[in-house]
C-alpha cells in the first residue's frame, strides 16, 4: 500500500503540531480505500475513556476526504461541504482504531465519500457520509506556503 502525504501543522496529520494525532493514511488500490490506524489519547475524551464526538467526526472527515486522492492524485485536496456522522457506539480512547475511507461517487469538482471507524475485532463505532468540494481560491492561496511541507515522510 502506498503512503499518502502528511503536513506539518494539521490537527490530524501534522507532524510538527504537538497536539496532532499524527495519523498516516495508506492507499489500498485493490479495495479502492484509504486506511489508517490511530490510538486517541485520553486528552481527547468527552467522557472518561470515550473519544469526544468532535474528534471522532474530525477523523472521519479527514479519512473520507482523503479517499479522493486515490483517483485524482495526492494534491487533489477537497473540503467538506456536508458531513453526516452516525455514532454506533462509544469510541474508546487508548485503543487501536482502524479508519477506512472510500469514494461513493466523484466528479472533477466534488465527491460523495464515506468512512468508518472500527475496533480491532471489527466492531463499528462510527461512520460518516460526506460531500466534499474543491476549496475556494482563498484557501488554495494560503495553501501555497504549506506545499513544501505536504509530502510523504519516512516512518
Amino acid at each position: 500500500m502506498r503512503k499518502q502525504k502528511n503536513s506539518r501543522g494539521c490537527f490530524l496529520c501534522g507532524l510538527e503540531n504537538e497536539l496532532s494525532l499524527k495519523m498516516k493514511w495508506y492507499e489500498d488500490h485493490q479495495a479502492h480505500q484509504v486506511r489508517s490506524t490511530v490510538t486517541v489519547p485520553d486528552q481527547f475524551n468527552g467522557y472518561p475513556g470515550v473519544v469526544h464526538g468532535g474528534i471522532v467526526s474530525a477523523i472521519l472527515d479527514e479519512t473520507s476526504g482523503r479517499a479522493v486522492m486515490l483517483k485524482n492524485g495526492e494534491d487533489a485536496l477537497m473540503v467538506a461541504l456536508k458531513l453526516e456522522v452516525t455514532f454506533r457506539r462509544p469510541t474508546p480512547t487508548n485503543t487501536p482504531l482502524t479508519v477506512i475511507g472510500w469514494v461513493i461517487k466523484q466528479t472533477a469538482s466534488r465527491a460523495q465519500v464515506a468512512s468508518e471507524i472500527r475496533l480491532s475485532d471489527g466492531t463499528l463505532t462510527a461512520e460518516c457520509k460526506a460531500v466534499v468540494v474543491r476549496p475556494p481560491r482563498e484557501i488554495l492561496d494560503k495553501w501555497e506556503n504549506e506545499k513544501p511541507y505536504w509530502k510523504v515522510y519516512d516512518d
